[in-house]
């Protein structure tokens, strides 16, 4: 199946000490989901997910190895629609502090099960509940 567009994001943590939370951000359309953007030509997955990751919260993140899951939808555009795949990453954040593109209304940091019902769409839900899963069977980090 070919696309109309490609993204890539990911799924950025914070460890401090015993508590991992997950960085939302919040959407002008009023949706919840993590930082992602298209893919720009001659980029790959991992650069345009670090890009966008800077763009729109200013974080320098760090991909962890192991973690790639895609998302595969359909959504509808000038009456046009418009098949689309995303491809999310694992990243770490150093540090809370973050400034918010213009992008987007607010952000929050947020432990798994808080994270989990604050997210939009059940594929992001998916999404989260597999990194967290795989975060848990990680060295601390």
């Amino acid at each position: 199946m070919s696309f109309d567009e490609v993204s890539a994001g990911a799924v950025v943590f914070y460890r401090g000490g015993e508590t991992v939370e997950y960085l939302l951000l919040h959407y002008p359309s009023g949706h919840w989901d993590f930082p992602k953007g298209n893919i720009e030509p001659g980029e790959t997955p991992e650069k345009a997910a670090l890009r966008e990751i800077k763009e729109e919260t200013g974080l320098d993140v760090e991909l962890l190895p192991g973690f790639r899951e895609e998302v595969e939808y359909v959504y509808t555009r000038e009456r046009r629609r418009i098949r689309k795949k995303v491809i999310f990453f694992l990243a770490k954040a150093p540090t809370k502090e973050v400034r918010l593109s213009w992008e987007h209304k607010d952000y929050a940091w947020l432990p798994f099960s808080q994270a989990l019902a604050r997210l939009t769409y059940d594929s992001s839900r998916r999404v989260l509940a597999k990194a967290h899963r795989y975060l848990s069977t990680l060295p601390q980090t």
